[in-house]
């Protein structure tokens, strides 16, 4: 088996001294995560969207120019990283919150402290604020009068998307930056790194890690930098030694601490919306392998599969339609039987279902109809019902004329009678030739022509 060799230190097994992994509030030994966050730009990986050299916010920071930013992204992909890089540049007092454990009170105290020194010693402050989103409107908007007036440059760290969960006034006033989960590639640096740092990784170890057992952790990791240092860290302290005093991490050993692999997905976020609108387009655009990967990933996070069967119906209505009218059926009936039968076994029929709808024949034609005479009915005068289409079968219809003239379509050769149903002149309904509807098309096409027709002979004898 290939290896990689990570051999530090003079091969015992002494780790440094401990108080520069010791928290100096709770004494409680520092994460491998924590210790290895980059100290500067240069030891930050990913996110070269945003801080590659000349990129706006490298450049921003650089220059001491960062103002007010919010952070969003998925967990470990250096959220916190970028915040303390940048305090650590900017010449500003710094002040850190929590949204899930700060209140009201603390807040208040922390931005009338900023007033203060801004006031006597002419030093803004730079208040950093992890997971904003969990802060209330009204704890939101009494950030607005200190951020708007300079008092305080906000940094706001958070997983969900503030264009739906940080309050509009304050979102307009910060510079957005989304940060990407890690690839693969980047994940391997930072373990490599972390695995030859003495100082704050696992250098003062011997370890020797196979090349398969670091790409299964970053591969497995998903782009969390966090959960890959924590997985090699489980790894590396609970592995016994060989008998050269060699900490071997091998596949299986990678397998078993970092276990499954637990992708984002929350249930009323980014992770839930984008994912199903993936899921729709790719059956929309007859992609099965697609289809099965998002529909895979949202069985994975544990997706409701109620919401699932629910938006095959309706795909299996607007997006096949009369082309294949048993798609409808057939998802229709996987809704129900994912009712009955729940996960794991509902991802049979819901896999049937998309795979069909996925495969199927494509045409638009009913939600264009409808939609076309919904407009219709929302703008224009509305139709009065034909006198003949009224409803004879009272006392007294007869004498108003209602249901005289009408011609019943099964008397008649072929079934059909060449009528205007409308007393108008519309069109909604354009069948196209994908599949079943093009014998639907084939059918309107020709009774509208004897429609035309009977219409031209009416007006010929009225002339």
């Amino acid at each position: 088996m290939a290896q990689s060799d990570f051999f530090q230190g003079d091969g015992t097994s002494t780790p440094p001294p401990a108080a520069p992994w010791t928290d100096e509030v709770s004494g409680t030994t520092i994460p491998l995560a924590a210790r290895m966050r980059p100290r500067g730009l240069d030891d930050y990986v990913g996110q070269s969207h945003i801080l590659a050299p000349g990129q706006l916010l490298r450049r921003a920071i650089e220059a001491d120019r960062v103002q007010s930013v919010i952070f969003f992204g998925p967990p470990g992909t250096g959220k916190t990283s970028l915040a303390q890089i940048i305090a650590a540049r900017s010449r500003s007092h710094f002040e850190r919150l929590n949204a899930v454990e700060s209140n009201v009170a603390e807040m208040r105290r922390v931005l009338q402290g900023a007033a203060n020194r801004l006031r006597n010693t002419g030093q803004p402050t730079l208040l950093f604020i992890d997971e904003i989103h969990r802060f209330n409107k009204a704890q939101q908007d009494s950030l607005l009068p200190d951020v708007e007036s300079g008092v305080v440059k906000l940094i706001g760290a958070t997983t969900h998307n503030p264009f739906f969960f940080v309050n509009s006034p304050l979102v307009s006033r910060s510079q957005v930056f989304e940060l990407q989960p890690l690839s693969v590639d980047d994940l391997e640096s930072l373990l490599r790194r972390a695995l030859l740092d003495r100082d704050q990784g696992l250098g003062f170890l011997r370890i020797s890690v196979t090349n398969e057992a670091l790409k299964h952790l970053a591969t497995v990791a998903d782009g969390d930098a966090r959960k890959a240092l924590s997985s090699l860290e489980v790894a590396a302290l609970t592995t016994d030694a060989g008998p050269d005093g060699t900490v071997l991490i091998d596949l299986t050993i990678a397998e078993q601490c970092i276990q499954k692999k637990a992708i984002v997905y929350d249930g009323d976020g980014d992770a839930h919306y984008d994912t199903i609108s993936a899921f729709i387009k790719s059956m929309r655009g007859s992609d099965p392998d697609a289809t099965l990967y998002w529909l895979a990933k949202m069985i994975h996070a544990g997706e409701d599969p109620r919401f699932i069967a629910r938006r095959i119906i309706i795909q299996a209505a607007e997006d096949v339609g009369l082309a294949d009218p048993m798609a409808l059926v057939l998802a229709t009936s996987a809704c129900e039987a994912a009712e009955l039968i729940g996960w794991p076994e509902a991802r049979i029929p819901i896999a049937e279902a998309a795979l069909y709808v996925a495969t199927a024949n494509k045409s638009n034609s009913v939600i264009k109809a409808i939609d076309a005479a919904l407009d219709d009915v929302r703008s224009g005068r509305t139709l009065a019902v034909p006198t003949r289409l009224r409803d004879g079968h009272y006392a007294g219809a007869k004498h108003l004329g209602h249901g005289v003239g009408y011609q019943y379509a099964h008397d008649h050769p072929g079934h059909f009678v060449p009528e205007n149903y409308l007393g108008a002149e519309r069109r909604f309904y354009h069948p196209t030739e994908q599949g079943t509807e093009k014998k639907i098309k084939e059918r309107v096409d020709r009774w509208r022509a004897l429609i035309i027709e009977a219409k031209a002979k009416a007006d010929e004898s009225t002339q």
